[in-house]
């Protein structure tokens, strides 16, 4: 028997739906110097919040949280390249000026990852779409790459983490699969041994168009009922229904 999904932007006084690792995960939100060089008193969870507090506020949504039946299973967190430090760090640095950087994507253990993380980009994808950005870009990790080559970590070494539960970061756990950014249809634009660029551009016609036009209902969905929350008096569902149909027209230039 399947279990139902569904897939709702992170707020910020719900971060207790981000697994463990992710709460406490500043493998992008902080230079790897500034970690180093503050590693015996800094607080990564409370840094991590900290960014995710600013992007929130100057910049909007930034990230999407998948629930199986009422339990939060996974997280993808997205933002303006500007405002992820280790974005330009890479040897395919740096992200294209039009394009918000897909960071990280995790799911738990035990869950469906190419399901739930397909639903993850989509409903990010829904989300980009809504807000006239032209193209989602990533970083992706090659775990066969045979080169040990390695960018700075946070204690000058390779460290291992789980998605779920460890403290500490790799770019093993903290990066996305190549192979899973090819596959949902990422093209590479930047390629590399083990850190390849791919950009997922928004204005094209994908196959999986209707399932990111059901996220983006979804997400409008929501947001009008939150309103009605709000306001008894504006029906639920009427300004969903005008909002979807001016992201539709955005998703499709042909309309």
């Amino acid at each position: 028997m399947s279990l139902s999904t569904r897939v709702v932007p992170l707020a910020l006084d719900e971060l207790d739906a981000l697994s463990l690792h992710v709460r406490r995960c500043v493998f992008w939100e902080m230079d790897p110097e500034a970690v180093l060089a503050s590693q015996d008193f800094y607080d990564p969870e409370f840094e991590k919040e900290a960014w995710l507090s600013t992007v929130m506020l100057e910049w909007g949504t930034c990230g999407q949280v998948v629930h199986e039946e009422s339990d939060p299973v996974g997280s993808a967190l997205y933002a303006p390249p500007r405002m992820v430090p280790r974005a330009g760090l890479f040897p395919t640095s740096p992200v294209s000026a039009d394009a918000v950087l897909l960071t990280s994507l995790h799911v738990g253990p035990g869950t469906q990852i190419d399901r739930l993380g397909g639903d993850l980009v989509r409903a990010v994808v829904a989300d980009l779409i809504r807000r006239g950005v032209r193209a989602l870009e990533a970083f992706g990790y090659r775990r066969d790459a045979l080169s040990t080559e390695a960018l700075p970590t946070d204690a000058g070494a390779a460290v291992v983490a789980s998605a779920t539960a460890a403290l500490t970061c790799s770019e093993e756990d903290c990066m996305i699969d190549a192979h899973f950014l090819e596959d949902f249809g990422f093209e590479e634009v930047a390629p590399h041994h083990r850190y390849p660029r791919f950009r997922l551009e928004l204005h094209r016609d994908h196959e999986w168009k209707e399932d990111v036009e059901a996220a983006l209902f979804q997400l409008l969905e929501a947001a009008a009922l939150t309103m009605t929350s709000q306001d008894s008096r504006v029906p639920a569902g009427v300004g969903a229904s005008s909002q979807l149909r001016r992201a539709r027209m955005q998703a499709d230039p042909r309309t």
